[in-house]
């Protein structure tokens, strides 16, 4: 299928709300080729595969930070507050939209999904690795602190090496 959406373009479309990696609805009925209240429609008629882990309604100041991140337009607006979508809740929309469309683009999701999960862990290996680094910067950088405050009488003023007879 020529019409898979590139990971990139999904990816852009995650955001972390309650601490979790989500997607909107408006987003996800985009991407299937649906409106927003269609996808919705389906997900309230099998509310069973959605606990609250798969699959939430935004708070109104949710909404309302999320927008002014986002900048969404608000002309026409929306009824109801949205719901978002957990990498969970997308894996189940395939069991809801059962489209040849929304079984590939579920594929594309999960798989940007994933590579958000691959990304921040490299990104944590990496920034340990600097964090260690730096504790060793850091011993380096005072200990030639502590020899530049040293006084100077500290410092054996007996010369060494060839001595003239007198």
């Amino acid at each position: 299928m020529n019409h898979i959406i590139p990971v990139e373009r999904i990816v852009r479309k995650i955001y972390i709300i309650r601490g979790q990696k989500v997607m909107l609805d408006s987003d996800l009925a985009e991407f299937y080729g649906v409106k927003t209240n269609v996808l919705n429609q389906a997900v309230k008629r099998n509310k069973e595969r959605f606990p609250e882990d798969f699959m939430f309604q935004l708070k109104k100041e949710e909404y309302t930070n999320l927008t002014s991140q986002i900048v969404i337009s608000r002309w026409g607006g929306r009824r109801t507050l949205p719901f978002v979508f957990t990498e969970h809740g997308v894996a189940m929309l395939s069991s809801v939209l059962k489209s040849q469309r929304a079984v590939q683009i579920n594929i594309s999701i999960i798989r940007a999904f994933i590579r958000i999960r691959e990304y921040l862990t490299t990104h944590k290996q990496i920034l340990e690795k600097l964090r260690q680094h730096d504790e060793n910067f850091m011993i380096i950088f005072n200990f030639l602190k502590e020899l530049r405050e040293t006084p100077k009488k500290q410092i054996s003023e007996k010369r060494f090496g060839f001595k003239p007879d007198k």
